[in-house]
């Protein structure tokens, strides 16, 4: 794991394990959290967050007084997405028990709290990875510009064609693993920031698990500023064109 210091501390075990990447969310993380807290699972909420100058971090502190189930990860610079999540994984394994699934999702309420359980009953069925997709039959998107919307898709289309897997989305960040796919792929997760995405789907459909997808609706950030930069785009797009199928 990248050098940070974790706070907080689990009383109990949780079944589900929801990895929340932060960077300037303080806009967003308090109702983010009540919302997701008041899910009607036995989960837990590790906040990694990038130290983040606008007090996100003090948010997510007040917030463990009330709730016993948050844990805090302040790492000491922004680093990417990749590694946030590939971080996360690395914390939830950690522990003496960890959940039996792992969800991702995004902190600036592109993602509905309320689909959780969706793409979690949908990990427990296939035992392997659910992704809420953008682009299956149900999905749709939201506020999004032509641009972003043709660049989407052609990213998909990309990662299909290197991939191979048969799914519709390959880029969204809602998703859930189960603990035992993530213990097989995380020493081979290498990405620093979106390319995670593809890069775990990839790992998921080399060792064979199962890869389901359940519809959702994204919509485009309200409150905040994006955290998507040219470099990032680079990256990633680097990342898709190198990429061998084997």
């Amino acid at each position: 794991m990248d050098s940070g210091e974790l706070e907080g501390s689990l009383k109990e075990s949780f079944e589900v394990g929801i990895i929340l990447p932060t960077y300037c969310e303080v806009a967003n993380i308090s109702k983010l959290i009540q919302e997701i807290e008041a899910i009607e699972m036995n989960l837990c909420i590790l906040v990694i967050d990038d130290s983040s100058p606008d007090g996100t971090m003090d948010v997510v502190r007040s917030l463990q007084e009330k709730y016993d189930n948050i844990l805090l990860y302040v790492r000491p610079a922004k680093t990417g997405l990749g590694t946030a999540i590939t971080d996360g994984f690395k914390t939830f394994l950690s522990l003496p028990n960890p959940p039996k699934y792992i969800v991702t999702m995004d902190a600036d309420y592109s993602h509905n709290p309320k689909d959780v359980p969706r793409v979690v009953a949908a990990a427990k069925k296939g035992k392997g990875l659910a992704i809420g997709s953008r682009y299956c039959k149900g999905g749709r998107i939201e506020n999004w510009s032509f641009f972003r919307l043709l660049t989407s898709r052609i990213a998909n289309m990309i990662a299909y064609l290197r991939v191979r897997a048969k799914i519709h989305d390959y880029t969204s960040g809602l998703r859930c693993y189960s603990t035992n796919l993530v213990k097989r792929m995380v020493s081979d997760l290498h990405s620093q920031t979106y390319e995670i995405q593809i890069e775990t789907i990839r790992q998921a459909y080399k060792r064979q698990f199962d890869i389901r997808e359940v519809p959702m609706t994204f919509v485009n950030r309200k409150k905040g500023k994006s955290k998507l930069s040219a470099n990032e785009i680079r990256e990633f797009i680097t990342y898709i064109l190198r990429m061998r199928n084997s």
